[in-house]
């Protein structure tokens, strides 16, 4: 006898959403079940984010129903889910850092007296409550500006759950955090789904969705793909769910080989303030030198100083075998070095200014010096919009944009400006598989033409795929370097962890190193 499925706790039926005419769901489903983690899989731009706006109060939907334990539900504000028991922990923080944990959690509930007065006895208790149960040992009291960045995301869940929620929706919760902390956060979230909790899941990271998730629901341009039991699926198939077509691997670009002539970027003896001691290395033309390390080995400070964005305290930088003096990032871009970061949000996009004027932003020189030449400008960033498979509207604000064209806007700029050195660090961080592949296929065409790319990189895969040359940071120092056919994740890793001397090193240190990577 076949046992039914139990009841989902929450049931979305043929969603449609649509913004100024532009269609960003249509024939949407979504079945969550109590204690399950259920994964939202798709592009950036497949509408992951405007179906958890809808089940979150923040958007109406245009068509389609809600039910939650088999009763309607419609939302119009936030407030009005929270009180159903649904919770939304986005993927940008949402604390105030100058406030203590306990108000944090609290915010805007505050219990209080009978006279009025917040009762902040009874906060911290109940702050302490629900941190316990998450497993977690932090002081209510302390300020949430000194937390780690793991931690400031257990404040976001412990003040979820303060709500009672029933449905926790967790979008990119592990994109700042290391292998250890996402470890502990798997812990808190199995923890949860044990007591009946049932979460939502989005995330890139595959391997981490059949880590940690018991089913999926794939959404691709806005249209639902179908909802499987992981065990079920394949990577491959839910791949090609998710992009319309087989995703092979993408082929590694011919070596380009030991460059003779003289190199476009030197690096001599190159000393910061804080951690970076005596760097010394040089990058040619055509080929992708790739920085590796473990998290604070100095990777995006070396690139910082390159840039002008860190200050040197001695040591050059060389240009096509020109000393340079680099006291700004101006004197950098005047150079012919651009520099992609990391951090889009806070450094690399101007979030309320639209596509086209990001992309501007390093080379308004090239459109005139009193006015702007708008039809010029308008025809280059179209040709590079469908270089890049833009998706979004150049009129629209970045901040609407999905991750994926959000760092296509910052390459776009430098594809622009046209720098003979392009410093890239963490080009594919929080961007889908299919816009991981248009990135990397973008770097190796731009080395094909004879740009300098230095590539700094968390993943040794995508290292060992793009790379011509790799040197490996530890501790502030360059611990060693390996050309393309001699680098394998486990040299790279025993460099970055314990130095070219140490060889023999033990499995349990290799793991751990592993886990800070």
């Amino acid at each position: 006898m076949s046992v039914a499925p139990p009841q989902p706790l929450l049931e979305a039926r043929g969603i449609e959403k649509s913004f100024s005419g532009v269609r960003a769901l249509h024939g949407v489903h979504l079945q969550v079940r109590q204690g399950e983690i259920h994964a939202v899989l798709g592009e950036n731009g497949a509408g992951k984010s405007t179906l958890m706006h809808i089940l979150a109060g923040i958007f109406p939907p245009d068509e389609g129903e809600i039910h939650l334990q088999g009763q309607p539900a419609r939302f119009s504000n936030p407030l009005e889910a929270q009180r159903a028991g649904i919770s939304m922990v986005f993927q940008e923080r949402s604390l105030a850092g100058p406030l203590s944990v306990a108000e944090n959690i609290f915010f805007g509930r505050q219990p209080t007296r009978k006279c009025g007065v917040i009762d902040r006895e009874a906060m911290h208790r109940s702050s302490q409550e629900i941190l316990q149960e998450l497993g977690m040992e932090m002081r209510v009291d302390a300020l949430v500006e000194n937390l780690s960045p793991a931690e400031q995301q257990m404040v976001e869940i412990a003040k979820a759950l303060s709500l009672n929620a029933r449905l926790l929706v967790l979008d990119e919760p592990t994109a700042a955090l290391n292998k250890s902390e996402t470890v502990a956060l798997f812990k808190v979230m199995k923890r949860l789904a044990s007591r009946g909790v049932a979460i939502i899941y989005i995330s890139h990271l595959l391997p981490e969705i059949y880590e940690i998730c018991d089913r999926v629901t794939v959404l691709r341009d806005g249209g639902y793909q179908g909802s499987f039991e992981l065990k079920d699926i394949s990577e491959d198939a839910l791949i090609n769910r998710m992009v319309g077509r087989p995703l092979a691997e993408l082929a590694r670009r011919p070596n380009a080989g030991l460059a003779k002539s003289a190199p476009a970027l030197e690096v001599r003896g190159l000393n910061d303030r804080l951690l970076l001691r005596d760097i010394s290395f040089t990058a040619h033309a055509g080929q992708v030198t790739a920085i590796a390390g473990l998290a604070g080995s100095g990777r995006t400070e070396l690139a910082l100083c390159i840039f002008g964005a860190r200050r040197i305290t001695s040591g050059q930088v060389l240009v096509n075998g020109r000393p340079l003096s680099i006291r700004s990032p101006k004197d950098a871009i005047d150079a012919g070095i651009g520099y992609l970061t990391e951090d889009r949000k806070e450094m690399g996009v101007f979030l309320q200014m639209d596509a086209v004027e990001n992309a501007a932003a390093a080379a308004l020189d090239q459109f005139g010096s009193w006015w702007m030449d708008d039809r010029k400008l308008e025809q280059e960033t179209l040709g590079i919009a469908r270089r890049l498979r833009f998706n979004g509207r150049s009129t629209q604000a970045v901040e609407q944009l999905s991750g994926g064209n959000q760092q296509k806007v910052m390459l776009a700029r430098w594809l622009l400006r046209r720098p003979s050195i392009l410093v890239v660090d963490e080009p594919t961080r929080g961007i889908d598989i299919g816009a991981k592949r248009e990135v990397y296929e973008l770097l190796s065409g731009l080395a094909a033409e004879g740009t300098c790319i230095v590539l700094i990189s968390s993943e040794l895969p995508e290292i060992l795929t793009l790379a011509d040359r790799i040197l490996v940071l530890r501790g502030g120092r360059i611990a060693g370097e390996v050309t393309r056919s001699e680098a394998t994740q486990e040299n790279i890793l025993r460099m970055a962890a314990l130095g070219v001397e140490s060889r023999q090193a033990t499995t349990e240190k290799l793991r751990g190193a592993q886990c800070r990577m």
